[in-house]
Order: C-alpha cells, then sequence, then structure tokens
C-alpha cells in the first residue's frame, strides 16, 4: 500500500490542496479516456435457474479500448437476479425484465447497460389471506389471494372471486366476503386456472352489545391511543373472535382544512392523529356500534438550531464522519471523503465553534467512505476503495494523538473488491466485503490483524451496504433483503466474532435498506429504523460529485420488540428528499436526507405513521457553502450528536456543527 503523509505545519491547508489538486488532475486523466462503453450481448434471455454473462468494454475518444475494471450491477433485480460485480456473471431466480448495469471504474462514472429478460414460469398455486373455519352472518372480510409460481414469487395477477353457494355468503370482484344465512361455503380464488380454495362454516351473529374505551383521554399529535372494543353475548360473555370495524368521525382544527387525513385508526384499534383536534373512533360488529372521543393537542417540540461551527473541505467531496473524545480528553472527528483521492482528515473539536485541522493522510484509493474509532480512542480504522493497485481493504491508524497520525498496519486480504462500510467493537473489526458479506478482522494486536470469521447471507442476489453493532448484536442493512440480525458475542444464540449466528430478518419492507439504526425506546419497544436509499438521475446519470443529486427513499420503522413477529408500524417520509445515515440517541432522529439537509425529529412514546405530518420534527437545517464543491448545495451525509452538539458531514462542503436549544416563548 502506497501512503502519502501530508506533515502538519502552517502550509497545510496549502498542502491539502496541493495535493488535491495533484490527484485530481491524475484522475480527470482517466476520466478523459473513457468515454464510451459497451456492453456485450446487449439483450439476454434466461430461464429460472439459468446463468449467463455479459462482458463489457471501455473506449476512447479515438475509438481505443481502454483497460479498466467495471462493476456490474442492477438496481430493480435485487433478489430475483443475481449479478457477480466483478465479472458479469449471472443466475436468475425469479422472471422479470431487468436492466443490468456495467459501470467504468473512473470517476465519470461511464457506463453501459443490458436488459435481461427472464420469462414468468407457470403458476404453481394460488394462496388465501385467512384460514377459513367459523365465520357469523352479518359479518364482511375482505381476502387477499396470492398467486405464487414455480419459483416461489407472487405474482399481481387478476383474480376471479366465486362462493359455493350465494345464499351462504357471496363475494366480490376484491374479495370482499360477506356472509348472509348460516351454512357451509367455500370461497374460491382463481387465477390463470390455478384455485385456491378456503371453507367456511357460517353461524348466527351472537353478539348482541359492543363496548369501545379509549387508552387515554387526551394526548397529543403523533401520539398512538389504543382503543379497545369488546362485543358481548346476551349472557354477557365476550365474543373474542367476531372481527371489529375501527371506524373514525374527525372534528380537526382548521389548520387541516384541505390538508391529508387529520387522523387513522388501523384494524387493531390503534389511532394517531397528524392534526389537532376531537376525534371520534367507532367500533362496530353487524348491528351494533359503540364509540369514545378523544381529545389531541398540538406537539409543540420545535427547537431553535444555531450555527456552532465549520470544517471546510471544499476541494473534495466528504463522506463520512466520527466525533470521539481522545485519550488526552480533547475532542476530535475525523472525516472521510468520497471519489476522490484517498485523503482523510483529522480535526480538534474541543472548541466546536473553531475545529482546528489537526492531520491528514492520503492512501491509494478513489474513497475512503467510512471512518470509526475504536472504543478506547486509540485506534482509528478507515475503508478503501478504488486502490490503483486494485487492492482494497482497511487501513489502521494509531490516533492516540491526531496531530500525528500514524498507520500501523493495512490488512487486504480477501478484501480487495472494496471496503465500504466498517465497525469496530470490541477489539474486531466488522468490514463490510465488496458489497456481498461482512468479514471480521481480530484488532487487539493492531499491528497483526487476522480474519476470525465472516458472514454472507445465503439469499438470491444477496447485498449487504452497512453494519451496526451494539451490545454484541450486529444489524446488517442488505438492500432488497432489508435487515439482518446477527448474534455476534451479545444475542444468546451462541454467536461470536468467529461465528456470527443468524438471530433474524425482516426484508418486507419495499424499500432498498442501506442503513439501519436499531433503538430501545423507554417505552419498552425496540424498533429499527430501516432507512432506503433509491437514485434519481442523475445519480444514475454518471454525475454524483458535480452537481446535486435528487434522492428518494425513507426511513422505515419496523417495530422487534417480538423479533418473531417484526412489524412495520411506521415511516418518516420527506416529499423532497431521501435518506442516508442517521443517529439516534435520547428519543431523538438525527437524519441526513441528502438535498433535504439534516433532520432532527421526536421519537418518544409509541410510534404510528408518517412521523412527517405529526408535528414531530424538531429540527431542519440545511448547510449552505458558497464556496463549496457546488456552491449552495447542502447534500447531507452523515450524523452524529457529541457532548451536546450535533455535528455532521456535507458531501460538498466538509463538517458542520449546530446546538439545538427549546424555542424562546414570544411572551414570558
Amino acid at each position: 500500500m502506497r501512503t502519502t503523509r501530508i506533515i502538519v505545519s502552517a502550509a497545510l491547508v496549502v498542502a491539502m490542496a496541493a495535493a488535491a489538486t495533484t490527484e485530481t488532475a491524475a484522475q480527470e486523466a482517466d476520466e478523459a479516456q473513457v468515454v464510451r462503453v459497451e456492453v456485450n450481448p446487449s439483450q439476454l434471455t434466461l430461464q429460472v435457474g439459468e446463468k449467463g454473462r455479459i462482458t463489457a468494454t471501455a473506449y476512447d475518444a479515438d475509438g481505443s479500448v481502454v483497460d479498466v475494471p467495471f462493476l456490474f450491477f442492477s438496481r430493480d433485480g435485487r433478489g430475483r437476479l443475481a449479478v457477480d460485480r466483478n465479472t458479469g456473471e449471472m443466475e436468475a431466480f425469479k422472471g422479470g425484465e431487468y436492466t443490468v448495469r456495467a459501470r467504468a471504474l473512473v470517476p465519470s462514472r461511464v457506463g453501459g447497460t443490458a436488459t435481461v429478460t427472464v420469462p414468468y414460469p407457470p403458476l404453481d398455486r394460488v394462496e388465501i389471506s385467512a384460514a377459513g373455519g367459523r365465520f357469523y352472518s352479518g359479518v364482511m372480510v375482505r381476502h387477499t389471494a396470492y398467486a405464487v409460481d414455480q419459483a416461489e414469487d407472487v405474482r399481481d395477477l387478476a383474480v376471479t372471486w366465486v362462493t359455493s353457494d350465494e345464499s351462504v355468503a357471496t363475494v366480490d370482484r376484491f374479495g370482499v366476503f360477506h356472509a348472509h344465512a348460516p351454512g357451509e361455503v367455500t370461497l374460491s380464488a382463481t387465477v390463470e386456472g390455478v384455485v385456491g380454495r378456503i371453507a367456511y362454516q357460517v353461524i348466527d351473529n351472537p353478539v348482541t352489545a359492543i363496548a369501545v374505551a379509549a387508552g387515554q383521554a387526551r394526548g397529543r399529535t403523533g401520539d398512538v391511543v389504543h382503543f379497545t372494543a369488546t362485543p358481548s353475548a346476551a349472557d354477557g360473555s365476550p365474543v373474542d373472535d367476531i372481527p371489529v370495524t375501527f371506524g373514525l368521525i374527525a372534528d380537526p382544527d382548521a389548520i387541516a382544512t384541505g390538508d391529508f387525513p387529520p387522523a387513522e385508526v388501523d384494524s387493531r384499534g390503534r389511532f394517531v392523529a397528524y392534526k389537532p383536534g376531537v376525534y371520534t373512533v367507532t367500533a362496530s360488529v353487524p348491528g351494533h356500534t359503540a364509540h369514545a372521543t378523544v381529545e389531541i393537542l398540538p406537539r409543540h417540540v420545535v427547537e431553535e438550531v444555531s450555527l456552532v461551527g465549520h470544517a471546510p473541505v471544499r476541494n473534495v467531496p466528504t463522506s463520512d464522519l466520527w466525533v470521539w473524545e481522545g485519550v488526552d480528553g480533547r475532542d476530535y472527528a475525523i472525516t472521510g471523503t468520497h471519489r476522490a483521492h484517498g485523503s482523510t482528515y483529522w480535526w480538534d473539536v474541543t472548541d466546536p465553534a473553531n475545529p482546528v485541522l489537526t492531520d491528514s493522510l492520503v492512501v491509494d484509493a478513489r474513497t475512503t467512505n467510512d471512518v470509526k474509532v475504536s472504543e478506547d480512542g486509540g485506534v482509528c480504522v478507515i475503508s478503501r476503495e478504488g486502490a490503483s493497485n486494485r487492492r482494497n481493504g482497511i487501513v489502521i491508524l494509531d490516533c492516540t494523538d491526531p496531530r500525528n497520525i500514524e498507520i500501523i498496519s493495512a490488512y487486504d486480504d480477501e478484501l480487495t473488491g472494496g471496503v465500504h462500510n466498517l465497525f469496530i467493537h470490541d477489539g474486531h473489526v466488522y468490514a463490510v466485503n465488496n458489497g456481498v458479506r461482512f468479514d471480521v478482522i481480530n484488532i487487539e494486536d493492531p499491528a497483526n490483524p487476522h480474519r476470525v470469521g465472516r458472514f454472507e447471507l445465503d439469499t438470491p442476489g444477496h447485498a449487504i451496504h452497512d453494519i451496526w453493532i451494539v451490545d454484541g448484536i450486529a444489524y446488517t442493512s442488505n438492500w432488497g433483503d432489508g435487515v439482518a440480525v446477527i448474534d455476534v458475542g451479545g444475542g444468546g444464540r451462541g454467536g461470536s466474532p468467529e461465528n456470527p449466528v443468524l438471530i433474524t430478518r425482516f426484508r418486507d419492507i419495499g424499500g432498498a435498506t442501506h442503513a439501519a439504526f436499531p433503538y430501545k425506546s423507554p417505552t419498552g419497544r425496540f424498533y429499527i429504523f430501516m432507512g432506503d436509499e433509491i437514485g434519481a438521475p442523475p445519480f444514475d446519470g454518471q454525475e454524483i460529485g458535480r452537481t446535486p443529486e435528487f434522492m428518494a427513499g425513507y426511513i422505515h420503522i419496523v417495530d422487534f420488540t417480538d423479533p418473531e413477529n417484526p412489524e412495520e408500524v411506521a415511516r418518516y417520509e420527506i416529499p423532497e428528499a431521501g435518506s442516508h445515515n442517521m443517529w439516534i440517541e435520547d428519543d431523538r432522529l438525527y437524519a441526513a436526507f441528502y438535498q433535504g439537509g439534516l433532520r432532527v425529529v421526536d421519537i418518544s412514546g409509541e410510534l404510528k405513521g408518517n412521523l412527517y405530518h405529526q408535528g414531530r420534527e424538531i429540527a431542519v437545517y440545511k448547510a449552505y457553502d458558497p464556496d463549496g464543491v457546488v456552491a449552495n448545495a447542502p447534500f447531507t451525509w452523515g450524523p452524529q450528536m457529541h457532548k451536546g452538539n450535533l455535528f455532521f458531514s456535507e458531501y460538498f462542503s466538509g463538517m458542520w456543527a449546530v446546538k439545538l436549544e427549546p424555542r424562546r416563548a414570544l411572551i414570558p
């Protein structure tokens, strides 16, 4: 590994700029070489279970072949079409049409595409969302049919619904089943000639009364209020197995006029309001209805944000950051760079209003995306991607004196595909390896790092982007495979760094999990916040790092209190931007939302619905720098709280620090 030390002196900033200019010039020369990429074949058909391969060739302006490495991937084929990132080999697992991209690993991200068509296999069965059994006359319940093909893929196809005896029960084209009279009846769902069936025994409805009670009489917007319905028979005994329909009568404040629905209540009686007002929840069974009313007040959590300090990096894009208390008792921060020249910067932030650059390091890489510091503050680890010799891995550094950073060792054994993210926990580095697995590297003796374990999912086309570890449990972000929860020493499943053991997975979010953060709420509930990352042009059109991008995706909030039955209960979704990294502390979510800036959100209490509309936003801050890589273009990358100050990295302008204070009342 080649490293370049930049000596700390009065001319440090000048030296940084000079090194960056030299490296950037070399990269621009590389960029100028590749102007076109051809993918062969550009059209490919694979059957489910069949393998194939595409190749890519880069050309310069004169039409000559340029020897560059490529990255192969498919954003719409995650979990359906497995693509080897390095070779272009692929295997089809589910039907569909997918775009596979071959991107030349040069700063301009020039690439080409191929279309891979996988014919859908025949249907295997039709499953219905209910199991059948006892049903009460007068009750209506919607059913859903799932058409499953021979590749175990659930297909969205037209369904024909019928019942065997319409005098007993009928069903409409949406699967709403309505019982009319006692008797036996079969409900059938047909998809492309394949039939699924369930049987019901309809009996008389025994309910003669129903009562409903609210868990509290008053709350704030965003509070979850539980309504409990109790249907009962003539003798007063409860009828527990009859479906109850909850409804809502809203009398919101005038501020909700013409807005989105001011509140919601689900089938379990969980109510949440987005606007203040008086709300009446109804609970109904055929022939009987009860109601209860709750008053909702404004949440009032907004705070003022004041700028504390700015550590500018204006020549290259900034990636992640880490802030910690050093062994000398002072506070420090480390920032990486993205698609730049392999540089990493150290800052003294003891006075966050005046951050001081203490040292820097340039390694053989294009990107030092992730930076982490050991629990004792003595060892830093940085990730490497895009090395000139195509050997990447990690660099282990002595940061006991952040004014004199020294390289202890480097480790790249079987990490040559690139390490994008990493985490340090209890003397081990957990390194995301080439986007497909994480490797566990023992750094108890940082001069002699060695691999002790690894973990990889076995799902089709699996991938991994990030890893976070709390109390010996790893939470990995796996794009279309959602979140995996893994015992690496604290999960009670026999796991260890040498033998990571999967505890559970949650993937049913319909998104692309880029980052995950676990949080045990004071309520006793355990949530995992799962952030999407979905890029739109020009993100997929080559220009990241030169212009602000439009990003989409939101934070899914999954209740993992019962790990065997996780449930997505809430989200934080803003209309103008997509999520990136996050930090959670003391009932507050600190979220980087790219062009949407830094967001601070109240996550106290039980969570349900879209937090964005509930008055839970404490603060929004967008950092504008007229001298940034792109002028006045907030593109927030990652936040971290440290000793009452909120630090965050900005892709186009370096590291910033702000402070939050309760908003002052206008009238004492």
